[in-house]
């Protein structure tokens, strides 16, 4: 790569893995100048390809086309370097519950050449602190509806200089709104290389110190030229909604870039909870929904007689895998295709999918175009077909860990180990089998907890589950399924062995649940993972 960063504050680059430490990324059909800035790209650039009259962002009441986005994030970005002093390498902080406003602020922050962090909404100072420290943030834009966790986590810190906050609902009336008020809708953004870190994702549902993932200005369209382009086949006339927070780069990704990337429209609305999905598809006439396979469950327990989702052309699921149960119901209930795929914040989206043409139930499906994958043993060789192994994947993406001695974990022999457990058909389609480390070893056997989660949830007095091993003196492990009843259903002993004498009658007999727990509510991430390792303790 030519030229020199455009970074005056180095600290992220000077905290990239070592070359030899980074996978092998496969560029090949992804050519972009060497100076490239992913906000320009996903607000003028689409006013020059004559958008600029097209919706680009409802939320809050009110639609603003790509030319109303693009005078906004100039005039924010303004604000942001004349104002507030953000100098190109910085490290902004987002704290905000999915809205256009935050949308906003994370495009006029990387036009400013900022390095950005967006946030949970639900995070406290103390998880709030751990970040900022770790990604050493200068700047922090919050919604002011959420000032106070952020201001806490500012009492005594060495890095967090400014807090500014706006306002995420439609009057436009806080500190950063008001200075960007009489700022120009022009903006010359620093011409950031396209190999500098624009993004920072920090990891969900992990204990202990934060993983931040670092992701290039590139890797930001390289997700929306991949897979939305080839997967998702995306034109201007799509309209995005979904739950997943925009902090997840599931949710950045499928409600920001990729209808930004292709002139669509996305709907960002803080109410977009699974329960009231159906009616956001309705309302707003969506045509590509994203959200967890757990909230597909609630959606479909949320359909009445009636339900009118014929605006919608498919569903993508991801987060977790989508159980075969699941699969088959959506598309009883709506006839549409419901996409599952794996992704991961270190390989910033989806890497592995099914297609429109071509979704199969208890399947992820096969690589999305620039990427390989394969099933390898505890060497990296690769495993026959039909046997489970590590997942191990390369292509235009792929793991960069700030400043973290885990990267040699993720990435072996230029690959990298996202830490899922798969095997491979003799057609070449991927299967999940479970989480490496949730593999359940009992007598001898191994079995994915997954599996019988999906059978369990084929029965109708469950409504969510999730299984995982309990210690067990003569077995080592047995397998425990923590189970959720439908409305209405009174847990029982007889429904114990119900559900177990199930599970023995559907897939081999040694993998049925020898303990059954009924919970009120699975413990879940934000980005709605269940938290298997809470189960366990």
């Amino acid at each position: 790569m030519s030229g020199t960063t455009a970074h005056v504050d180095t600290f992220v680059r000077d905290n990239l893995p070592p070359v030899e430490q980074q996978p092998e990324f496969l560029l090949a059909g992804f050519d972009y100048p060497d100076r490239l800035n992913a906000g320009v790209e996903l607000t003028d650039r689409l006013v020059e390809q004559g958008h600029g009259d097209r919706t680009a962002l409802i939320g809050n009441g009110r639609r603003r086309t790509y030319k109303e986005l693009a005078d906004w994030t100039n005039r924010l970005a303004h604000a942001l370097v004349e104002d507030y002093g953000v100098k190109p390498g910085n490290r902004v902080l987002i704290r905000s519950a999915n809205n256009p406003a935050l949308v906003a602020c994370w495009l006029a922050a990387t036009k400013a050449g900022a390095v950005v962090v967006n946030t949970m909404p639900m995070l406290r100072a103390g998880e709030l602190s751990k970040i900022i420290d770790k990604a050493q943030v200068s700047h922090a834009l919050c919604d002011t509806r959420l000032l106070e966790e952020l201001e806490t986590a500012q009492q005594g810190n060495q890095y967090l200089r400014h807090v500014i906050g706006f306002d995420g609902t439609a009057n436009h009336d806080a500190e950063l709104d008001r200075a960007a008020l009489d700022k120009p809708v022009h903006f010359d953004a620093v011409p950031t290389r396209q190999d500098d870190v624009a993004l920072l994702g920090f990891t969900s549902g992990t204990t202990g110190e934060p993983k931040a993932t670092m992701h290039y200005h590139r890797d930001l369209l390289i997700i929306a030229d991949s897979y939305a382009r080839e997967v998702l086949q995306v034109t201007p006339d799509d309209v995005f909604v979904g739950s997943p927070p925009l902090a997840f780069t599931f949710g950045l990704g499928g409600l920001a870039i990729f209808p930004l990337r292709f002139g669509a429209c996305a709907t960002l609305l803080e109410k977009a909870s699974p329960p009231n999905m159906i009616e956001i598809i309705e309302t707003y006439r969506a045509t590509i929904s994203f959200t967890a396979p757990t909230a597909y469950r609630v959606m479909l327990k949320a359909m009445e007689e009636g339900s009118d989702l014929s605006s919608l052309r498919c569903a993508v699921s991801a987060g977790e895998t989508l159980p075969e149960p699941i699969f088959h119901e959506w598309m009883e209930k709506t006839g549409k295709t419901l996409l599952d795929g794996i992704g991961s914040t270190e390989m910033l989206h989806i890497f592995i999918s099914n297609r429109l043409d071509d979704a199969r139930p208890a399947c992820t499906g096969k690589p999305v175009t620039g990427y390989q994958a394969r099933v390898v043993d505890a060497n990296m060789q690769e495993l026959p077909r039909g046997e489970v192994g590590r997942l191990a994947v390369r292509g235009p993406t792929g793991c960069r860990y700030m400043a973290d001695d885990r990267q040699r974990n993720y990435v072996q022999d230029g690959w990298n180990i996202t830490g899922d457990a798969f095997w491979q058909d003799e057609d070449g389609y991927f299967h999940f089998a479970a989480r490496n480390d949730d593999m359940i070893v009992s007598s001898g056997y191994n079995i994915a907890g997954p599996e019988v989660e999906a059978c369990l949830l084929a029965h109708d007095k469950v409504l969510e589950c999730a299984v995982v091993g309990e210690p067990d003196e003569d077995r080592g492990q047995i397998v425990a399924a923590h189970v959720v009843l439908s409305e209405g259903i009174e847990p029982t002993d007889a429904l114990v062995k119900e559900l177990q004498d199930h599970v023995k009658s559907r897939i081999a007999p040694y993998k049925y649940p020898r303990a059954v727990h009924f919970i009120e509510a699975l413990p879940k991430t934000a980005t709605g993972k269940v938290q298997r390792f809470r189960l366990r303790e």
